[in-house]
């Protein structure tokens, strides 16, 4: 990676449906002084709410028509839009949205540089609630990008120690965690701890934002609390609740140069068993 990188963090209201406005708005708000800037989860075309009260069949199929309706391919107008951006300021832009893939849709978050889409990650682990809208997405690559090497784990693959190690096998330094997070606790407390874990394990730095703002779509409304953090190679926390984050390579080399850094001593030879379906145990 370059010497210092400079990643602005902007929790942007966007609306389920209202995507040239959330383009707009995310257009509107790169920052001049960021290298790269990280939009949450789904920020391109907005967050359908997913916590039915009531009549959950009449729901389900009423939102699942309007998440077909609202899906966007990643060569439509919305991504081109942001490559344009991206170009004339010569910059990074890392946004969501929900996919349409053809016959699937997937919760994919994409990396937008001067030169076009650096990379495309699809949400992998997909939670109980958002089953209905999206397919788990493939194993993620790392983008090698004039930066430094950028990997992206979406929400709840977060929360699972895999999703990180993926890339961490391919080399990344930077991982990117776009949330949409409500947790009863507050979202930084809830995420903080899962966040350090995945960047000490894998010697990598972690940058994080969170949706913010009220949503509604389909007779259901959620609030977001917005957030962002940053967390160092060693697991420490660079910063919280920041616009912009610095980050140093040398820092990055100091950690994997460190007798902790933890990444040196994994034993691939062993961990065949965790490729495997589990088994119930007499």
């Amino acid at each position: 990676m370059i010497s210092s990188l400079r990643v602005a963090c902007v929790s942007v209201a966007s609306q389920p449906g209202r995507t040239p406005e959330n383009v707009e708005r995310i257009a509107g708000s790169v920052p001049d002084a960021a290298d790269l800037t990280l939009f949450p989860e789904l920020s391109i075309t907005g967050f359908i709410p997913n916590h039915p009260e009531s009549n959950h069949e009449r729901w389900l199929r009423e939102a699942l028509a309007f998440a077909r309706s609202i899906a966007e391919p990643l060569d439509g107008q919305a991504i081109r839009s942001l490559a344009k951006v991206a170009r004339d300021r010569q910059t990074y832009i890392a946004a969501g949205l929900l996919e349409d893939a053809g016959n699937t849709l997937y919760n994919s978050q994409v990396l937008i540089g001067p030169d076009g889409v650096a990379g495309v990650w699809r949400k992998m682990h997909i939670p109980m609630f958002e089953m209905p809208f999206y397919n788990g997405g493939p194993a993620p690559q790392v983008a090698d990008t004039p930066l430094g090497r950028i990997g992206i784990n979406i929400c709840f693959d977060a929360l699972i120690p895999e999703s990180t190690r993926l890339l961490a096998v391919q080399n990344a330094e930077i991982v990117l965690f776009p949330f949409a997070a409500d947790p009863a606790q507050g979202w930084a407390d809830w995420a903080r701890v899962a966040l350090q874990a995945r960047c000490q394990e894998n010697g990598v730095f972690g940058v994080a934002v969170n949706y913010e703002g009220a949503v509604e779509a389909c007779g259901v409304s959620q609030r977001f609390p917005g957030g962002s953090l940053c967390i160092g190679p060693r697991g420490d926390v660079i910063g919280e609740h920041q616009s912009i984050y610095e980050i140093r390579r040398e820092v990055l080399q100091a950690a994997r140069g460190a007798p902790e850094y933890l990444y040196r001593f994994r034993r691939p030879e062993l961990y065949g068993p965790l490729a495997m379906p589990s088994r119930e145990t007499d």
